[in-house]
C-alpha cells in the first residue's frame, strides 16, 4: 500500500468540456439565432400588410438577433470555478501584536493626570 503525501487529487469530473465540444455547441447556438431571425424576417413580410405593428416588432427583432447572436457565440469557453487554482500563495506572515502594558502602569498615569488637575 502506498501512502499519501498530502499532494492534491483532482477529479475528471471537474475538468472543462473539450475544445470542440465547445465549438460545436457555439455553432448550435449561432444556427438556433439565425434560424429564428430568418422566421422573424419572414413574418414581417408576411404581416406587413396584415398587423404592422406585429411586423415591426419582428422587423427590429430580426435586426437586433444577429449581433446577439454573434455576441452570443463569441462569448468564449465557459469558466469552471470547481477547478482548482494554479497559482501559489505565499505564506502570510504573522502579525507583530502590539505590547502588552500592565494594569498597573495604566492606573498609575492616570492617577497622576487626576492629581494635577485637581490642584
Amino acid at each position: 500500500m502506498r501512502k499519501r503525501s498530502g499532494t492534491e487529487v483532482f477529479r475528471i469530473t471537474g475538468a472543462r468540456q473539450g475544445l470542440a465540444d465547445d465549438v460545436r455547441g457555439r455553432q448550435r447556438r449561432y444556427v438556433i439565432s439565425m434560424s429564428v431571425r430568418t422566421l422573424a424576417v419572414v413574418a414581417t413580410v408576411a404581416l406587413w400588410n396584415v398587423e404592422r405593428p406585429v411586423a415591426i416588432v419582428t422587423l427590429v427583432v430580426g435586426t437586433l438577433l444577429p449581433y446577439v447572436a454573434v455576441v452570443i457565440a463569441n462569448a468564449g469557453r465557459e469558466n469552471a470555478p470547481s477547478l482548482p487554482t494554479t497559482f501559489v500563495t505565499a505564506p502570510t506572515p504573522p502579525m507583530i501584536a502590539p505590547p502588552s502594558v500592565p494594569l498597573a502602569a495604566e492606573s498609575g498615569a492616570e492617577g497622576t493626570d487626576r492629581e494635577t488637575h485637581g490642584n
